[in-house]
C-alpha cells in the first residue's frame, strides 16, 4: 500500500510535466494567431496547426560553419536576399538521418534587435499538401545553441507571410533544406 501511495505521489508531477509542454505549445500557437501581422479579423481562426507531438522537439548536434560565404537566397518575389550558412544541425526522425542548414541574414546583422537572429527555412513531404508549398520557417538566436546542441521544435514551425497574401519577398528554402520525411508538426496550410 505504501508503495502505491509513493507511486501516486510521483504521477501528478509526471503528467504535469507532459501537460506543461503541450500547454506551452498551445499558448505559443494561440499568441502567434492572435498577434499575426498579416492575417486579420475572423481569418485568424483559419490559422491551423497539427496536433502537438513531443517527438518533434529534438535535441540536435550543431556544427558551426566559420566564415561561410554570403550568397543570394531566392525569394517568392523578384528580390533576392543575402544570407550565409551559420551552421548545420544533424538529427533523426522516423529512423532517417537528417541535416538542416541554419542561415544568418546579412541585413539583419546591422539591427541591434535582430543581430543574433538565425532561421531555418525548410520543406518536407507535407509541403504543398498539408502545409504551405513554399516551405515553413523556424526562428532561433545564437544564444539558443548551447554546447554544440540546438533543440529544434517543429511544433513551432510557421508559414512565411507569402502563404497568406502577395507582395512579400519571402526566402525560399534552399534545396539542402528539403527534408525527405513528413514533418506533421507546426502550422498547416492556410485556406481562406
Amino acid at each position: 500500500m505504501r508503495f502505491c501511495l509513493i507511486l501516486l505521489a510521483f504521477i501528478p508531477r509526471f503528467v504535469s510535466a507532459q501537460i506543461n509542454y503541450e500547454d506551452s505549445i498551445h499558448l505559443y500557437q494561440k499568441n502567434y494567431s492572435a498577434n499575426h501581422e498579416v492575417v486579420k479579423g475572423l481569418d485568424k481562426k483559419k490559422i491551423t496547426f497539427f496536433s502537438v507531438h513531443k517527438q518533434y522537439r529534438i535535441t540536435t548536434a550543431f556544427e558551426r560553419k566559420e566564415n561561410s560565404p554570403w550568397f543570394m537566397m531566392s525569394t517568392s518575389g523578384n528580390t533576392k536576399q543575402q544570407y550565409r550558412v551559420y551552421g548545420i544541425i544533424r538529427f533523426n526522425i522516423h529512423d532517417t538521418a537528417l541535416v538542416l542548414h541554419i542561415y544568418q541574414s546579412r541585413s539583419l546583422m546591422s539591427s541591434e534587435q535582430y543581430k543574433e537572429h538565425l532561421f531555418i527555412p525548410f520543406t518536407d513531404l507535407t509541403s504543398g499538401r498539408e502545409t504551405y508549398g513554399g516551405g515553413r520557417y523556424i526562428d532561433l538566436s545564437i544564444a539558443d545553441i548551447r554546447s554544440n546542441n540546438y533543440v529544434i521544435d517543429f511544433n513551432k514551425a510557421y508559414n512565411p507571410y507569402c502563404a497568406y497574401t502577395t507582395g512579400y519577398n519571402c526566402p525560399l528554402p534552399p534545396k539542402e533544406n528539403d527534408l525527405p520525411v513528413a514533418i506533421q508538426a507546426g502550422e498547416m496550410m492556410f485556406v481562406k
